[in-house]
């Protein structure tokens, strides 16, 4: 999480955790990560259920806004969050490259410049995409899209997925599918965005947040950890369970994923994952001393919506299936886990949830985290600051057991 949610959530956790059995003095620490943003859109927001529209029965025609957005624009948010100098260049040449060729989709180009210009784009966001460890493939479908031979194709299906080709575009000559694919190649930046915003969140938290824990864990054996994340950072906390070595290394005591934003098979066992390997954290659940629980809510579009959108072009899953494949933490919870339990996040801040150390729990919170005013593309993907929030947090930091671990 980041060290601003973590400040505005820290006065609410410590005011619910007064007094809490099975709790004692209360310490907050924030991790601050190399996150990478993208401009804001403005997106068609969906329906509050999801995909239709209330009492029509019709699908609604959803749009991100990425094609309402400059190359320029999009390359100056994103440049301040590379630290090396010619990555830098690459984004702000990639910008460039984007804006000349919404230039040239009305000059007399042929097809085969205008595939050119395609080419030198993707060459140049190939470049940025970082390599996944292995075992992490669950949570990567969108590199289809990032790496593939073809960006021709890629870029006017992104654009088809995101809602950034121009109306009655698909049955229009050349111009028209340059346009479709000059809108698509900033909907795959957008992907490279939040294909490297989750890389990074797995990597400080398997090698920088869980060591750290470990040699926390060796000064200092009473300290209890409640590990916290919103988003991607509900990955990195989850990803540094990957990081301790053993059970009897961890102080971690309880796990809460608010929304998480990444593979819901991450702690998955092989037999009902449908990419029939366990999922990337599966073999370390067992570094939590509490429950594991992760929040979702139908109100979060970021992840219920848009996440799982780029990994439909991978083309491995009719669309109706692909959510399901693709899916992330803050759609549905934890999926092909065992022991599980459902909950559903309670209005009150002192509820007893009854969690258990060892148990992973899906907790629904449409009733509370479903604020979606002012959010058309995230929806309330960010509708945390709550009481019964930290509620829960609290709750689920009492029901830690560490009587069976050898020291």
């Amino acid at each position: 999480m980041d060290i601003v949610q973590s400040t505005a959530h820290g006065v609410a956790l410590a005011r619910t955790a007064t007094g809490r059995a099975g709790i004692g003095r209360v310490g907050f620490v924030g991790i601050y990560w190399p996150s990478l943003w993208f401009p804001p859109t403005q997106a068609t927001p969906p329906p509050a259920a999801g995909a239709t529209q209330a009492g029509s029965g019709a699908v609604v025609d959803l749009s991100a806004g990425t094609a309402a957005l400059s190359g320029r624009e999009i390359a100056a948010f994103l440049q301040p969050g590379f630290a090396d100098p010619s990555q830098q260049r690459t984004v702000m040449e990639m910008g460039r490259l984007i804006d000349q060729g919404e230039i040239a989709v009305a000059s007399n180009e042929s097809g085969a410049e205008k595939e050119e210009r395609l080419r030198q784009i993707h060459q140049l966001l190939k470049s940025l995409v970082p390599s996944a460890p292995d075992g992490e493939f669950e949570d990567s479908g969108e590199i289809a899209l990032l790496r593939t031979a073809d960006p021709k194709t890629g870029y006017e299906a992104a654009a088809e997925v995101f809602g950034s080709a121009p109306p009655g575009s698909a049955t229009q000559g050349i111009g028209d599918w340059f346009e479709r694919a000059i809108n698509g190649a900033k909907d795959a930046v957008r992907v490279l965005s939040y294909t490297i915003m989750k890389a990074r969140a797995g990597d400080i938290g398997r090698s920088g947040l869980g060591p750290l824990l470990e040699a926390l864990q060796g000064r200092s054996s009473s300290v209890r950890v409640h590990l916290i994340g919103h988003s991607f950072g509900a990955r990195l906390v989850a990803f540094a369970l990957s990081g301790i070595s053993a059970p009897a290394q961890s102080p971690v005591a309880s796990l809460l994923l608010l929304q998480g934003a990444f593979s819901h098979w991450s702690f998955s066992h092989a037999k009902d994952n449908p990419f029939g390997s366990p999922g990337a954290l599966n073999a370390f659940a067992d570094r939590v001393h509490g429950p594991l629980v992760a929040t979702f809510s139908v109100f979060d579009w970021a992840v219920g919506v848009w996440y799982p959108k780029a990994s439909f072009l991978a083309r491995q899953d009719v669309e109706a299936k692909a959510a399901g494949r693709w899916g992330g933490m803050g759609a549905d919870g934890y999926q092909a886990v065992n022991p599980s339990e459902d909950r559903v996040m309670s209005a009150e801040h002192d509820t007893d949830y009854g969690f258990a150390p060892g148990t992973f729990y899906r907790v629904n919170a449409a009733g509370v985290i479903n604020n979606v005013e002012g959010e058309p593309f995230s929806g309330a993907h960010s509708d945390i600051r709550k009481r019964p929030v930290a509620g829960l947090a609290v709750d689920a930091a009492a029901a830690h057991d560490f009587s069976s671990r050898s020291h």
